[in-house]
């Protein structure tokens, strides 16, 4: 990399820095920390989420998926369009309407509203652990970004960076600075993507005809996948839109239901067909540029995660490359802080909740600064261990989703509130899905562990549900 993009590059993560100092100075207590005071408009809060579902990790994923299966690759982020505008049809009116949420910042607050205290410490944990994973596997996209980018620079270096700046930001600016940044580093990416991305790569490989004579005729093709490969999909990302932390946050944070629903339709659009056709365009074109031998010293072989940044770090033109990639690890930066904000607000409100009683406003920012400061570097360890961006991400989903959809959709929508069955559903169904994915369990038809964790957390909620109320039904008899 040239020294200009270096220098871009190290100039626009101090400004992301700067930024979020600003918002540290203006932060006064935890309602500002981590729901932003609740008066954030519709395109500040839609482009937040969408920086957060898709962010540097789904951008990284969407270049291995298009590496490796073509344009079908964009059938991933469909899903996120439907959970996107399931949501703000059925859940925003649902949860921004009650008054009882509105003081709330977490969602395990609203399981303990509809259940009990000990449901909640459980959904608690399931979401801090699903998050800590999460907010591992997008400083792994930034640190394979970086590696992929900065010849000679090593995997596990660019971690350690990556880690540092953004646990750093993050730490210091809670959830006014991730959103407002949000919106600049998304528009900055999207753009990139668009206008430089996508037409120097398309040059480069030789426009039309060089990618059509150079791969096979199913990477053109939008049915060139399975139907296991969009159920899954389909069951994991959905209905990360029900129970995710980070989106609660920004439910909370929205002025009114309203704007709330606007914010969710918007990051509906832009994640299918916006992010998902540049994403997996890019991909593909790193492969046509691998299978032509233009990327030297890189084969088919290579990891399909790195065939992204590399293309991109060998094609573009000194300046532009700094722009481009700075563009990038914002978009990483995006979704990290927010996972981490949101494992963060589950530690400190959740878990941690009684240990704030009889502490100064003062008091209560600094532990919640400590306790993410805490959480970012034990997702750093985790990241140093995984290898693949993709994997670890949608694992984080089906655990936090397998244990958490039933009892909320349960709960909120059904009137079925039940302690019992809300704690002993989380149990079974996220056990089951962390312990088949954890020993990779053969499954039938190829169907992911999400699926058969859902399908235990359903059979479970209904058996507790039905004993009870037939233990009830037996009692009033013999009374």
């Amino acid at each position: 990399m040239h020294l200009i993009d270096l220098g871009i590059f190290v100039v626009y993560m101090l400004a992301m820095l700067g930024v979020g100092y600003f918002f540290m100075k203006k932060n006064t207590d935890q309602e500002d920390y981590y729901v932003g005071g609740r008066s954030i408009g519709s395109w500040h809060i839609g482009l937040s989420v969408v920086a957060t579902d898709v962010g540097g990790g789904f951008s990284i994923g969407l270049g291995g998926l298009g590496f490796v299966m073509g344009l079908s690759g964009s059938w991933m982020l469909f899903t996120g369009l439907l959970g996107a505008w399931l949501a703000a049809v059925v859940l925003i009116p649902r949860v921004k309407s009650d008054p009882a949420f509105a003081k709330f910042f977490t969602f395990p607050q609203i399981i303990g509203h509809l259940f009990n205290g000990k449901a909640a410490k459980l959904a608690a944990l399931i979401c801090f652990l699903g998050y800590l994973g999460f907010t591992s596997s997008q400083l792994l996209a930034g640190a394979k970004l970086a590696s992929g980018t900065f010849e000679g620079l090593d995997l596990h270096v660019a971690l350690m960076i990556m880690g540092a700046i953004a646990v750093v930001y993050t730490v210091m600016g809670g959830l006014k600075a991730v959103i407002y940044t949000d919106t600049i580093q998304w528009i900055i990416l999207m753009s990139g993507l668009m206008f430089i991305g996508i037409p120097i790569a398309y040059n480069y490989v030789g426009g039309w005809d060089g990618i059509h004579s150079t791969l096979p005729q199913e990477f053109f093709s939008f049915g060139n996948l399975t139907w296991q490969d969009f159920t899954n999909w389909g069951i994991t990302i959905i209905p990360i839109w029900f129970v995710g932390m980070t989106l609660y946050q920004r439910i909370f944070a929205s002025r009114d239901v309203k704007s709330a629903k606007k914010a969710w339709f918007i990051a509906g659009l832009f994640e299918w067909p916006i992010m998902a056709m540049l994403g997996v365009s890019l991909g593909l074109l790193s492969r046509v540029a691998v299978e032509q031998g233009a990327l030297e010293g890189y084969t088919i072989a290579m990891d399909p995660e790195m065939g992204l940044p590399v293309l991109l770090s060998q094609i573009l033109p000194a300046g532009i490359l700094g722009l481009m990639m700075s563009a990038y690890f914002s978009a990483v930066l995006s979704t990290a802080d927010s996972c981490l904000m949101a494992a963060s607000g589950n530690l400190t409100t959740d878990l941690l909740g009684d240990f704030f009683k009889g502490k100064s406003l003062k008091q209560e920012m600094r532990i919640s600064q400590l306790s993410t400061l805490a959480i970012g570097i034990v997702a750093i360890v985790i990241a140093w261990q995984m290898t693949e961006v993709l994997s670890l991400m949608l694992y984080s989903y089906a655990f936090m989703v397998s244990g958490l959809l039933v009892p909320v959709i349960a709960g909120l929508f059904f009137n079925q509130r039940n302690p019992k069955a809300a704690i002993a559903s989380m149990i079974a169904g996220g056990s089951l899905t962390a312990g088949l994915s954890i020993f990779e369990v053969p499954l039938p038809l190829g169907l992911d562990a999400n699926l058969f964790g859902l399908l235990l957390s359903l059979m479970t909620f209904v058996s507790v549900v039905l004993i009870n109320k037939n233990t009830k039904e037996l009692e009033n008899h013999y009374d």
